[in-house]
């Protein structure tokens, strides 16, 4: 799959974003190895501790399918802003490698990497 296919999917499920608190509507793809696309959006809370990002909501719901090896993340926000540390750190258990494309409304983007987001991160590999 294309970087600008994920994007529109990540696009497109941003408009269904739940932020009456930020109004900074986050919409997220993940793509598995396997082919099967996962997206997510940001769903606030007003006790902002069980806010769950876009990011996170479409880990968990692969995760739910089955689906534990990603190949790529499309993340899109208003300015193509980068994901929280919390979600890096959530994706890290995942793999480093993962492609992360972060895109902006207007569709324009930026290629990175897991890794380059979260250099030094904790992982399983510190638990052997």
């Amino acid at each position: 799959m294309t970087p600008e296919k994920l994007i529109d999917v990540a696009k497109k499920v941003r408009l269904n974003a739940h932020c009456p608190y930020s109004h900074y509507q986050v919409g997220a793809a993940l793509l598995g190895k396997d082919g099967q696309v996962f997206s997510g959006c940001n769903v606030e809370n007003a006790s902002y501790g069980l806010t769950i990002c876009a990011e996170r909501n479409a880990a968990t719901t692969a995760v739910g399918a089955g689906v534990r090896k990603f190949s790529a993340l499309a993340v899109v926000t208003k300015d193509g802003a980068s994901m929280c540390g919390a979600c890096r750190q959530f994706l890290v258990e995942f793999g480093k490698e993962l492609k992360v494309y972060l895109a902006s409304e207007s569709g324009a983007y930026r290629t990175t990497t897991l890794e380059e987001l979260l250099p030094g991160s904790f992982g399983s590999e510190n638990l052997t």
